[in-house]
């Protein structure tokens, strides 16, 4: 939902901007928008774990490129005011936090990826039996 809605803000943004900002900045924009729309698909529609792990790391990279792009159409003055710019920057940086939520599930670490490996149970060793092999 998050990238449908970030791509129909940025072709809405994009219409507001002048001539020369709108097929030099808006077309980049619109083409960002555009492909991290489709590869939010793929990777939530993808079941093999390695497929989608691939699709997740191409989408960083759109997510960052798209950010990037942002940030230099918000430098050249190309949205009408401050606001369009940040509800988009705002949508940009909660899809972005999505994505980060999907890869850590791919990759666990840290202090909590140990546990979701089940603990072995501890051998015994105070028993009879034991003593007696220890003991001959």
């Amino acid at each position: 939902k998050l990238a449908h809605r970030l791509r129909s803000d940025v072709e809405q943004a994009v219409r507001g901007f002048s001539r020369y900002h709108r097929y030099a900045s808006g077309a980049d924009l619109r083409a960002d928008a555009r492909r991290m729309a489709a590869l939010v698909l793929h990777a939530w529609n993808e079941r093999d774990p390695g497929s989608r792990t691939k699709w997740i790391a191409e989408l960083v990279r759109a997510s960052d490129e798209f950010q990037s792009t942002l940030q230099t159409a918000k430098d050249v003055h190309a949205f009408a005011s401050f606001n369009q710019f940040e509800v988009i920057a705002t949508l940009s940086d909660s899809l972005g936090r999505q994505i980060g939520g999907w890869r850590k599930q791919q990759h666990p670490k840290g202090q909590n990826a140990a546990a979701s490996v089940p603990p072995q149970r501890v051998q015994i060793l105070s028993t009879c039996a034991a003593c007696q092999q220890a003991m001959p």
